[in-house]
């Protein structure tokens, strides 16, 4: 499976998210409203990434631990998203570590209700559209 399908998979498997293109990418949305994961095809540099929201000081840490693997991106690093390249390095092969940042990332964004679903082991509710 491709990294795109297999981010997807990740991604729409928690409770009330979409998916849609924005700035050109796929990118996941809780309750269709608030960004978690945006994937990052070569978007402004030659990486295969995904850029993810993440909770205070992550961001940080990782990148100075394995810059090989994070980096700050553009327009939302300043906020403190995390960029994970899923082309080389540690991160290009290891699903589990992803699919932990994504459901860091959801939890960073959604809220406590749909966390509280989550912890419940609920992986996909129905939209309260």
């Amino acid at each position: 499976m491709d990294p795109l399908d297999r981010l997807r998979a990740l991604c729409l498997a928690l409770p009330e998210v979409t998916e849609r293109p924005s700035h050109g990418e796929p990118t996941w949305f809780v309750r269709d409203r608030t960004t978690f994961v945006m994937f990052a095809e070569h978007h402004h540099d030659d990486r295969t990434a995904f850029w993810c929201a993440a909770a205070p000081g992550v961001q940080e840490a990782l990148v100075a631990e394995r810059p090989e693997a994070f980096f700050r991106p553009p327009y939302v690093g300043h906020r403190g998203w995390l960029g994970v390249r899923l082309d080389t390095g540690p991160t290009a092969q290891d699903w589990t570590e992803i699919a932990e940042l994504v459901i860091d990332a959801y939890r960073a964004v959604a809220p406590k209700k749909l966390v509280a679903l989550l912890d419940a082991g609920v992986r996909r509710a129905p939209s309260a559209t």
